[in-house]
């Protein structure tokens, strides 16, 4: 007896406009069956879920949220391409959820007819109708069933109402015959327009097949911005061009304009098709959400909300870092100690208390300020207010090139550029995304504060104003205030440049629809805390992983006994022996001879010969080749370059950014061979400008490879910060050593 097979998966696209909780709707049919990634050669999000319902297995590919069909950018050109099957690494779709709006239909029903055309099985979920409801509009699903022959759902997807009617739907509407599914698409355009689609897919079909699907042939017609033209669409010619201009002209000539003709066909369909299914009442009344609107998009009062609510949202990514480093740092402790009472000295066991546990701390360290922000960002997207933030900050952003939704991420990336980076997925626009995605990395974050930090309390004066019986400190917070401003201004001033230089393009409308306010969905807020925080850690995690991993080797090899000093060696061998006795004397010297020979592995390492290899690249800096040495140790995370400078100094790499005698020990270094010191106030803000503009995370550039899908735009980032921060670094100092001389 041959047993069954298995049910073929089966694909469903979900697809809708913006605010319509097809997010939330995907995550109600999928669950944490989801996987994350980017399709190829685009910065656009690959979203795909999979689910069993009914005994039927289906894939479920939720496509970019889109007001309609018409690419006019390659991230809208990939939902073209999925529902046309022309997608390579997306499966063909057997059925098209699209979910609308029941408060504004009309809206919709632009897509909806877009998708209709397709002639793919479609179900319509008809989302959110107790917002609908509360503005007195009453919808017959059933008349608008008939109407358009498919099955239509009403659901309130944040709370799971409607999604056992959904599902069953679905599979209703992917099992059934091809010969008893709806009847063909009835274009609603004029019968002039359609003879010329019909006209020029003819010209492009070769041997009675058409090498252009014919929705594509018609977006080629209404494509006044030449975007499809320039796409690479087989079977386009100079020729066929020229046949498609003369089309529009004759369309002109009837009176049916290209691109207007469009938007008058389908909404005169959207409005003849809802009349009758929608009762609205004779006057609008006035919501909740229209009262809280009154208040929360004012010049003045929503202004005052929204920095308000950011400043919540920022301190509350600063107040989880900080703990969260210290258990996971205490975590991390733990483990090193296990390993070092089971494992000899030597290169294993360096290999894995400081590459292996030490990249893992790496990677984990960011995952809770990645949950915090993502909370943030879920409620404030969920609820509806995140269209309101955008609003009020467009005009403040536009003036630099990019949209109000670029001042989240911006602003999160001043607790840290990772989650800020992740966030900027809020943006529709392609250009605006990676404007933002380029600059976030500029944003003074957290990480650069332990430098900070450290040299200012070493080599700026801690002047104070005094009033009276107050001394106010002004000259230290002054600097601190100044290395923040200088991540900010050069970020605004790089922004400006790169959308009108790379990122060259029109600058979209901002069109933003205002949804209703809502309850957040606890459940769609974990989603994304979740999925977030997985995407960071299998995505960028392995590499940071590796980062840490060669960073350790350059620092731990060649590890030649015969390169150290004998006297020291000797001197290590005999306080082992005094420090049996566990004599607190001796066992504090022997501490300070091994942080010498740290320094002296370090310093003979191949990332010592580095450092010294680019002594004259940093000289004009004011840096000597302990300090570049520490600069690339520091590649991994900035935050590294305090314990490196702690090991070159012979101090050991327990330090940080507040020990008293890591600062003693830096004010007093010399240059090798000479009594000149190495550290003075302009050699400290050099390094301090260096660290507020350079690329030195390799979180960051991993995020960015995995937001933009490639190495290029990665390099692209390094190679600017870096030449940005060389010369920030050069004029500071040599400024600076001019005033003071």
């Amino acid at each position: 007896m041959s047993l069954a097979s298995p049910p073929k998966t089966l694909t469903v696209a979900l697809i809708g406009n913006p605010n319509t909780g097809k997010s939330t709707l995907f995550s109600a049919l999928a669950g944490v069956r989801q996987r994350v990634g980017n399709y190829p050669g685009v910065t656009v999000e690959k979203k795909l879920g999979t689910a069993e319902f009914h005994g039927q297995a289906f894939t479920i590919v939720d496509l970019p949220g889109t007001y309609s069909l018409s690419p006019r950018s390659p991230d809208e050109m990939v939902a073209v391409d999925v529902l046309l099957a022309r997608q390579v690494d997306a499966p063909p779709i057997n059925v098209v959820l699209c979910i609308v709006d029941a408060s504004n239909l009309e809206r919709n029903f632009y897509l909806v007819s877009q998708v209709l055309e397709l002639g793919l099985p479609t179900v319509v979920a008809v989302n959110m109708m107790d917002v609908a409801k509360t503005k007195g509009h009453q919808i017959d699903l059933k008349k608008l069933a008939e109407r358009l022959s498919l099955r239509c759902v009403a659901v309130q997807a944040n709370k799971g109402v409607g999604i056992a009617e959904l599902k069953h739907a679905i599979v209703e509407a992917a099992s059934e015959p091809e010969n008893q599914q709806r009847a063909p698409w009835k274009s609603p355009f004029p019968a002039e327009f359609i003879a010329e689609v019909e006209n020029l897919h003819a010209k492009v079909s070769g041997n009675g097949e058409a090498e252009m699907p014919r929705y594509l042939v018609e977006r080629l017609l209404l494509d006044t911005s030449g975007y499809l033209a320039q796409a690479g669409l087989k079977g386009i010619d100079e020729r066929f061009l020229s046949e498609v201009r003369e089309a529009r002209s004759r369309l002109a000539t009837a009176g049916l304009p290209v691109p207007a003709v469009e938007s008058n066909a389908r909404y005169g369909w959207a409005t003849q098709t809802l009349d009758g299914v929608v009762t609205r009442p004779t006057q609008r009344p006035r919501t909740l959400s229209d009262r809280i609107d009154s208040w929360l998009t004012h010049r003045v009062f929503g202004t005052l909300v929204f920095l308000a609510v950011m400043l919540v949202m920022f301190q509350a990514v600063f107040f989880v870092a900080g703990p969260a480093s210290a258990v996971i740092d205490w975590l991390n402790g733990i483990l090193a100690d296990l390993v070092t009472s089971v494992i000899p000295e030597g290169a294993l066991r360096s290999l894995l208390t400081t590459g292996v546990i030490g990249g893992v701390g790496g990677v984990l360290v960011f995952l809770p300020q990645i949950f915090t922000l993502f909370f943030f960002i879920a409620v404030l997207e969920d609820c509806g207010y995140m269209a309101r933030a955008a609003y009020l900050m467009d005009k403040l952003m536009s003036r630099i090139g990019l949209s109000g939704k670029s001042f989240i991420p911006l602003l999160s990336s001043f607790a840290c550029a990772v989650p800020g980076i992740m966030a900027t997925r809020v943006i529709e626009n392609w250009r605006d995304r990676l404007a933002t995605i380029l600059v976030a990395p500029l944003m003074s974050c957290s990480a650069r504060l332990p430098v900070y930090t450290l040299l200012i309390g070493a080599f700026v004066p801690n002047l104070v104003w005094q009033l009276g019986w107050l001394e106010i400190p002004w000259l230290q917070g002054l600097v601190m205030f100044a290395m923040y401003a200088v991540g900010t201004v050069a970020g605004i001033g790089m922004a400006f440049v790169l959308k009108r230089t790379l990122l060259r393009g029109p600058t979209p409308p901002f069109v933003m629809e205002l949804p209703s306010y809502k309850m957040p969905g606890a459940r769609i807020v974990l989603m994304r805390m979740l999925e977030q925080g997985w995407a960071f850690v299998y995505r960028a995690g392995t590499l940071i992983l590796c980062v840490s991993i060669v960073v350790w080797g350059l620092c731990y090899w060649p590890r030649d006994e015969r390169l150290i000093d004998p006297a020291l060696l000797a001197r290590h061998a005999e306080l082992l022996k005094e420090s049996g006795g566990r004599n607190q004397e001796s066992v504090e010297a022997l501490e300070r001879i091994e942080n010498k020979i740290a320094g002296q592995y370090l310093e003979t390492s191949y990332l010592g010969r580095m450092g010294k290899l680019i002594e004259p690249a940093v000289k004009p800096l004011g840096w000597d080749w302990r300090l570049g040495c520490a600069a690339i140790a520091s590649f991994p995370a900035r935050e590294v370059i305090v314990a490196t400078l702690g090991v070159i100094y012979n101090l050991g790499e327990e330090q940080d950014e507040t020990s008293v005698d890591l600062r003693e020990r830096l004010q007093a270094a010399t240059w090798d061979g000479t009594d000149r010191k190495v550290f003075n106030l302009p050699v400290a803000l050099s390094v301090m400008v260096f660290f507020a503009l350079c690329a030195q995370c390799a979180s960051t550039l991993a995020v960015i490879r995995r937001e933009t899908g490639g190495w290029g735009w990665p390099a692209f980032t390094f190679a600017y910060m870096t030449a940005l921060a060389y010369v920030g670094a050069w004029v500071t100092y040599q400024v600076g050593i001019r005033l003071i001389s």
